[in-house]
């Protein structure tokens, strides 16, 4: 008997091995420990048949069989196949996707014990006032004597020293001891409601009956409703007979900030179990959280993109909020959507998906015109808020302080003399993205990439945001050694500087990456907001997402004009929805909202058709071209990306791999250097693959794909095929 494995290299193929003599034969699905090269690796269980395409003496046994029974159930091994060939990426590389960190280690899939530690008689007896040197062993050992213990992973959580715990384990006050970890499988017999739902509106209710109708088997609901229409309330009425029913609701969200929210509002109206799984999480919580969903222990499972493949055996239902996201589709590995592989899993459980979005994608406007999803719109805002006024602020001949124009300040004073909030969206951090010489006009640039380095002030570094390089901010020009130098541009950071000093009346906040970047800092900041302890907020797109802020009444946009003339034929889909996104944090309790645009081009179609028809024309218009064009949803797109140390190498490559669709009905484009063509020291390039229909496209690939991998070109250049690609810069 030969045991094929699939391992997460990025290898086309199974790996053949022998069974381990003194250990049972693993099934399919399970995980195996085996030798590959020089090393140990963790793979999975495919297939156990008679015969190897290698004579047994080139055979290895494997090590250890990890799993008594499969960690992956029928549904996941489906969709890990179906995926697989979908995006043609080797199946070891999907399934390894599929478990979390921990198990593709190698630790046991079952729940181990939790370690905690305890009190000893002696710590029991021990005197505080005996402590008084050592203040954080003293800190300890007074929670100690109030809870009894504490679990080791909560040792950190609850900022409580690792050397205060060793001293007082020397000292024989506290000891180790062990629990064993259970899951309540039962909450599913008490769901009670922790509040009032609220009354819905005639579109909200006709939405959740049209979809209760059918919550036995699957179908695909495209809920568009405009900002603050209250598709969450939709949402929760939907929930509510899942729940009862013992069955499980899986939440996707597209970034970490909107988790926060969106528990306490889902835990606010169902206290049942609920599981979260995102980037900020450690490995030991994930695991914990896939071992307690596969249980069967969570009613609600909320999380980012990952949180798709968690182990649901009584999946009753997944729901995609901001389902247009482009945060949904990973660009690294296994590239795959996450909205798309959603709808592929709810089609295997037989379970229905909602997509909500107020700015729906191209993609899910497409499936509802040839009848794949059913459209549902929630036309109103929810409760007694109103639609905001939009306003474009002329840029050209003014003078801006800080990127901000007279307008926007009048409007601001107004807005905070009256005591509400003021949020203003610049999707630049950083103090100032480019850094300029006044004498021979040098522009600091990357020396691994085609970009100029951004000015962080604040550390005083200067980064390349696309490589990560970073150095200290220079004070001398590099081509004339001239010390005047002066930023040119306005980030976040500089922004945040000149509203502290224009108005130090006003509590000023600022989210972007680089203010949360410690664990829970974003957390925190949004606490702020919600608590009025805020009164201007300063963001970049973590926060235009999702957010409900009820005093914000005015939001300005600084600077979008890049979006108007991008190569990237999505572009405009992708401003028309941030616009929308943003302008949605305005108003929407009972204060009427206002919106400012700021813009060099304000007599741009684009712009005066968002500001005064909304988002409904432009997409229909949108989607009209894109059919016309044949370009995706309506033609099928893949993109061959290749980089090298030589531009030559990259070139040759794709070049070669063009030849290899030869009398396939694929049209292709390029190669073509990428528009930043150098990055992180490597030169890129990319080619196009276009196809009128899906079919065509798969069997171009699955025909092409073998004969690329063998190209000698291939292994001078680093190359991937990325089926429905999102970002084409």
């Amino acid at each position: 008997m030969y045991i094929q494995v699939a391992l997460p290299v990025p290898l086309r193929q199974l790996f053949s091995y022998l069974p381990a003599a003194d250990q049972p034969l693993p099934q399919p699905g399970c995980r195996v420990e085996v030798p590959f090269g020089r090393q140990s690796m963790v793979g999975v269980v495919v297939t156990i048949s008679d015969h190897s395409d290698l004579p047994d003496n080139k055979l290895k046994p494997i090590d250890r069989g990890l799993d008594p029974a499969p960690v992956l159930d029928d549904t996941l091994w489906q969709l890990s196949r179906l995926a697989a060939r979908y995006y043609c990426s080797p199946i070891g590389m999907v399934l390894n996707q599929l478990l979390p960190v921990k198990l593709r280690q190698g630790e046991s899939a079952q729940p181990q014990p939790i370690k905690l530690w305890q009190l000893t008689e002696a710590g029991r007896r021990a005197d505080l006032d005996g402590l008084k040197r050592a203040f954080q062993q003293q800190r300890l050992l007074a929670y100690l004597q109030t809870q009894t213990q504490i679990a080791d992973g909560d040792v950190s959580k609850l900022e409580f020293s690792r050397q205060a715990l060793k001293a007082l384990a020397d000292k024989g006050l506290i000891e180790a001891g062990e629990r064993a970890l259970s899951f309540d499988t039962d909450w599913h017999q008490q769901v009670t409601l922790g509040e009032t739902p609220q009354v819905l509106n005639r579109e909200q209710a006709v939405a959740v009956a049209a979809i209760s109708g059918d919550l036995d088997h699957f179908g695909a609901y495209l809920l568009e409703g405009v900002t603050g229409s209250g598709k969450t309330e939709v949402y929760l009425h939907l929930m509510e007979p899942i729940l009862r029913a013992g069955k499980t609701v899986l939440v996707l969200v597209p970034e970490i900030g909107l988790t926060p929210q969106t528990i306490e509002r889902f835990q606010r109206r169902f206290p049942v179990p609920v599981g979260v799984l995102h980037s900020a999480m450690n490995d030991n919580e994930r695991l914990q959280v896939w071992q307690q969903a596969q249980a069967g222990a969570l009613g609600i499972v909320l999380g980012t993109r990952s949180a798709l493949f968690t182990a649901m055996p009584k999946l009753g239902m997944i729901i995609i909020d901001e389902e247009h996201d482009a945060s949904f589709k990973q660009q690294e590995g296994f590239r795959y959507h996450g909205r798309d592989l959603a709808v592929m899993r709810a089609q295997l459980q037989q379970v229905p998906i909602i997509l909500g979005s107020a700015t729906p994608s191209m993609e899910s406007l497409y499936n509802v015109a040839s009848g794949k999803y059913k459209r549902l719109q929630l036309t109103a805002r929810a409760g007694v808020a109103q639609h905001v006024k939009q306003r474009i602020v002329d840029l050209r001949l003014q003078n801006l302080d800080a990127g901000l124009s007279r307008q926007l300040l009048e409007k601001m004073e107004q807005h905070l003399e009256a005591g509400n909030q003021v949020m203003l969206f610049l999707n630049r951090r950083g103090f100032a993205p480019a850094l300029l010489c006044h004498e021979c006009g040098h522009l600091h640039g990357c020396s691994r990439c085609d970009a100029f380095y951004t000015v962080h002030q604040g550390s005083g570094m200067v980064q390349c945001h696309h490589c990560g390089s970073q150095k200290r901010l220079p004070h001398q020009c590099h081509e004339c050694g001239s010390t005047q130098l002066f930023t040119q541009g306005v980030g976040t950071e500089q922004l945040e500087q000149a509203l502290v000093q224009r108005y130090p009346q006003y509590p000023v906040v600022r989210i972007d990456r680089d203010t949360t970047s410690r664990k829970g800092s974003l957390n925190q900041l949004l606490e702020k907001i919600r608590r009025g302890e805020a009164r201007i907020l300063i963001g970049t797109q973590m926060l235009a997402k999702g957010h409900h802020f009820p005093d914000v009444t005015l939001v300005g946009l600084l600077d979008v004009d890049g979006a108007l003339f991008s190569a990237d034929f999505r572009a405009s889909e992708r401003l028309a929805q941030l616009y929308i996104q943003v302008a949605g944090r305005a108003g929407r309790a009972s204060k009427p909202g206002e919106v400012i645009l700021q813009t060099h081009q304000p007599d741009h179609p684009l712009l005066h058709q968002l500001t005064t028809q909304g988002y409904g024309p432009f997409a229909d218009a949108a989607l009209k071209e894109r059919m016309d064009a044949m370009l995706p949803p309506a033609g099928q797109m893949a993109i061959i990306r290749a980089e090298a140390t030589y531009a030559n190498q990259a070139q040759q490559f794709l070049n070669d791999a063009n030849h290899c669709f030869d009398a396939l009905p694929i049209q292709r484009v390029g190669p073509m250097p990428a528009p930043m063509e150098r990055k992180a020291g490597k030169f890129r390039y990319h080619t196009l693959l276009l196809a009128n229909d899906r079919k065509h496209l798969q069997q171009a690939l699955e025909h092409a794909l073998p004969r690329i991998e063998q190209l000698p070109s291939a292994k001078r250049c680093r190359w991937h095929l990325e089926r429905d690609p999102q970002d084409l810069l």
